[in-house]
């Protein structure tokens, strides 16, 4: 499974109430905090939504081990 490594780089302050809610949903709740997400057309459009306020790169993929 790909995973995708999104940090916020700036405060969601002065921008629309849905945007902050939208990163607050990816788990983002102060600057430079990074979390990991699983790559998917609905974390990739919260991502394109917020796009000004996040730096996003791809992760390598992760096998289970527990299989």
């Amino acid at each position: 499974m790909a995973l995708l490594k999104i940090t916020l780089t700036g405060s969601t302050i002065g921008y629309e109430k849905s945007q902050g809610l939208t990163a607050r949903a990816l788990g983002l709740t102060r600057r430079g905090q990074t979390v990991i997400q699983p790559d998917n057309a609905s974390i990739r459009g919260m991502c394109f939504k917020i796009r000004h306020l996040v730096e996003v790169t791809a992760q390598k993929e992760v096998e289970s081990a527990a299989k």
